[in-house]
């Protein structure tokens, strides 16, 4: 059973940061991409940030230069550092990752997701 467990969302004053992490947990062989995702209230999800195992990134148009997400390959976690924060911002944060599973095919795993919202 694999398992990607988000934390660090919550309420923050326009301008203000915040540091998401994801960890993933279970019986994993490897994990390729890792990312972060976001759902605001009558939107479709959306593509904030992604990494690969190699080190590349690549950052929605929205989010660049406010936002690095980097990785810890060792703790099979990845963060997500915000700042800058505007009232758009506001959304369910979702991690995403490939998973190579010992007892299961490769395919994308998600986390439940965790609120941060943006506002004074």
């Amino acid at each position: 059973q694999v398992q990607l467990v988000e934390s660090g969302g919550g309420l923050v004053q326009p301008g203000g940061s915040l540091r998401l992490s994801c960890a993933a947990s279970g019986s994993i062989f490897r994990i390729d991409a890792m990312g972060w995702y976001r759902q605001a209230p009558g939107k479709e999800r959306e593509l904030v940030a992604a990494s690969t195992t190699g080190g590349s990134t690549n950052y929605a148009g929205s989010v660049k230069g406010r936002v690095t997400i980097s990785r810890d390959n060792a703790k099979n976690t990845v963060y997500l550092q915000m700042s800058s924060l505007k009232p758009e911002d506001t959304a369910v944060y979702y991690c995403n990752a490939f998973i190579y599973s010992h007892w299961a095919s490769p395919r994308n795993y998600w986390g439940q997701g965790t609120q941060v919202t943006v506002a004074s």
